[in-house]
């Protein structure tokens, strides 16, 4: 169930860099591969599950994949390990320089595939009617009885051969190197049914096409690998002859044998004495349990049952097939716990579901180039969802992978996983992307319309703001694109969140503020792909970029080194541009809305009073300062009257010290009188000087 779901067993990957093209083109065909493998491949699962019966007893399987004339399509066929002969030495089917496929046709096989132009159209006689040793041995273990075969015994060889005439030449010269061919030979009569080259016809190196697959259990020494008859035949063959010897011991001592008398007789002696029954006995003399003694047969013996619960035992851990006791476990346990008993548990098993796995996607390679070659080159009709044909385009765009995990070999163990995770995203749920966790946890457990119940934003195409509003008042995800208007999705989401009516009905819901945030969060991814196409056009080249984490959407240190320098001058760009248009839309509103003029106008006019008052302000200062001038010119003329004063006064009383000396040197004469005189006469000229001077700086400073 874990290789072929109901669904069917192909997944596709893409191959390079994911775009919408490519991820439509997978769809398509992962969708085509599943209806030929379940629908027109009818032969598919019953060859795949007797495969994996043949791989888990034998250890070996080889599936066959070609295109059988007779059906006019590609099938794939299970080969037992007995059909397939490879020589002794060789690795594996790709370096094996022989494989040869043993198989049985009736006669009317070989006649439609002799009509088709497949085989050559010979005589061959009877079929050889005989067995070989092996064919006898298995049919003897699977419990027929060996008898004549009727099928001619053909077989296919892929050899490599040098024919002459198709050497491999090299610089216009054969090189004498065996090239790739498949030779059909009848076993009976040594005929040559077919000779076909084994290499694409456009291969210039010839290597060899591979048609077969071999899956294995456990690998061994050698090409062919373990299986449990290797591994645990003998622990089967002693438990199963334990089991004989307590069945024939409990049989027995339920129903035993012994010795009687010669001269007793019980009536009916031939047949065995039923529950509740009692029979006749003439006994010659004396008591009945003197002429009758049992066998000493024993009960099933416990050392014998311990013996054999302890083989069953070993066996299961040698092939590591032990029973989980689930009732063992609590019911609290964690997680983690619950996983590692399983890990443990299914370690083999998850190794060979890993190994089944990679022979699959090897099986699928082939299939997928087969149908990929008869594909159509185009579609008859522009394809749908829900078209189930693949042009051949498509399939170079896909690889085609198993659908089973690798990692897990059952349900419960995928579940259990899943848990943990889930568990882990709960701490910190901003690292995980909840909803494709959620996805492949139904899908584990095999929920179908996994897209309705929790969609992923790969799963949506791009839409009209109006329908993301709406889509968003329904809790639905959102997802912005590359190549939309972003300035008119983000307008229109703010028109719709600052809408008062939707704000109040709206409010009311207990989910409103997960709408809002999960709406402003899609306004965030607007303006940043806005951001970007304003750097490209801004920096002239195109920025790689993916909403996944693709290896191929990822920069080289140069590529990255180089946006950088260029980015540099763009942002600043951009920053002016937008500072400006957001000054210009801010002086814009403020021109239209009232309040804003009121209030301009309020402010023009305390600028005005301001204004007033600074001029006032200026002329007292003015004023201030002339007065302080006046004053200081006042102090001025102060100190110059004062100093005046103070020279004439001593001036005054020196002349006046002089004109006592001359007096009283002159009292003897005449002369005495008459410089006094003249003294005087000149005193009063000076006074006079000076009430002249002083009367001229009064009118000076009155003046001023």
């Amino acid at each position: 169930m874990e290789t072929f779901p109901a669904a069917g067993p192909v997944k596709g990957e893409i191959v390079g860099k994911e775009t919408p093209e490519k991820k439509e083109a997978m769809l398509r065909v992962v969708e085509d591969m599943n209806h030929e493998l379940t629908d027109v491949m009818q032969e598919y699962r019953p060859e795949h599950e007797r495969m994996l019966w043949g791989v888990g007893l034998s250890g070996n399987g080889f599936k066959k994949v070609y295109v059988d004339p007779s059906l006019d399509r590609q099938v794939s066929m299970y080969i037992p390990a007995e059909d397939l002969v490879v020589p002794y030495g060789a690795s594996s089917l790709q370096s094996a320089e022989r494989v040869t496929h043993v198989m049985r046709k009736t006669e009317n096989e070989l006649k439609r595939l002799q009509y088709a132009g497949f085989y050559r159209e010979l005589d061959l006689g009877s079929p050889d009617n005989t067995l070989d040793e092996i064919e006898k041995k298995i049919a003897e273990k699977l419990g027929f009885r060996a008898t004549t075969d009727d099928r001619f015994k053909v077989l296919e060889m892929h050899v490599h051969l040098d024919l002459e005439g198709f050497e491999h030449e090299e610089d216009g010269e054969p090189t004498g190197i065996a090239l790739p061919y498949v030779v059909t030979i009848e076993k009976s009569n040594n005929q040559i049914l077919a000779i076909r080259r084994n290499w694409e016809e456009d291969d210039k190196t010839h290597q060899k096409r591979q048609h077969f697959v071999h899956y294995g259990y456990i690998p061994g020494f050698g090409f062919y690998n373990f299986g449990l008859i290797h591994l645990i035949g003998a622990f089967a063959k002693s438990g199963t002859s334990i089991l004989r010897q307590l069945v024939d011991a409990g049989s027995l001592s339920n129903l035993p044998g012994g010795f009687k008398t010669r001269g007793l007789r019980v009536k009916g002696d031939d047949t065995p004495i039923a529950p509740g029954e009692f029979r006749d006995v003439d006994v010659p003399s004396g008591a009945m349990r003197d002429n009758i003694m049992p066998l000493p047969y024993k009960e099933p013996s416990q050392t014998l049952m311990a013996l054999l619960n302890q083989i069953v035992e070993e066996g299961r851990r040698f092939a590591s097939s032990g029973d989980l006791k689930a009732s063992d476990m609590s019911s609290q346990s964690p997680v983690g716990t619950t996983l590692a008993i399983l890990e443990r548990t299914l370690k083999v098993m998850s190794a060979i579901q890993a190994r089944i796995h990679y022979s699959m996607k090897q099986e699928f390679k082939l299939l997928k180039k087969i149908i990929a070659d008869y594909a159509p080159e185009d579609y008859s009709y522009q394809p749908t969802s829900g078209k189930k044909t693949a042009r051949r385009s498509d399939y170079e765009m896909v690889n085609i992978i198993p659908v089973s995990d690798p990692n897990a070999a059952t349900m419960s163990q995928k579940v259990v996983q899943y848990q943990a995770a889930l568990q882990l995203s709960q701490t910190a749920p901003q690292l995980y992307n909840l909803p494709y966790l959620h996805r492949q946890m139904l899908e584990v457990i095999g929920i179908k319309n996994l897209e309705k119940l929790v969609p992923l934003p790969e799963d949506m195409k791009p839409t009209d703001p109006v329908t993301e509003n709406v889509n968003s008042l329904k809790s639905k995800p959102l997802k912005a694109f590359i190549g939309q208007d972003h300035q008119a999705h983000i307008q229109i989401h703010l028109a719709a969140m600052n809408d008062p009516r939707i704000r109040q009905i709206i409010g009311q819901n207990p989910q409103a503020p997960m709408m809002f945030q999960a709406m402003q969060s899609h306004i965030t991814e607007h303006v940043g792909l806005e951001y970007m196409r304003q750097m490209q056009m801004s920096m002239g080249i195109n920025i790689p970029y993916s909403d996944d984490d693709d290896e191929n959407s990822h920069l080289t240190p140069d590529q990255e080194m180089q946006i950088a320098r260029l980015a540099i001058p763009a942002a600043q760009n951009i920053l002016q541009q937008n500072q400006t248009a957001v000054a210009a839309q801010q002086a814009q509103q403020a021109a239209q809305d009232p309040v804003i003029q009121m209030q301009m106008k309020e402010l023009q006019l305390k600028a005005q009073e301001i204004d007033i008052k600074q001029k006032k302000m200026q002329i007292d200062a003015a004023k201030g300062a002339d007065q302080i001038e006046v004053e200081k010119m006042r102090i001025t003329a102060q100190k110059e009257i004062a100093g005046m004063q103070i020279g004439a006064k001593a001036k005054i009383e020196k002349e006046s010290l002089d004109a006592k000396q001359q007096l009283e040197g002159m009292r003897l004469g005449q002369q005495i009188g008459q410089g006094k005189e003249q003294l005087n006469q000149k005193r009063q000229a000076q006074k006079l000087q000076i009430m002249a001077d002083l009367a001229k700086m009064q009118k000076k400073k009155d003046s001023k």
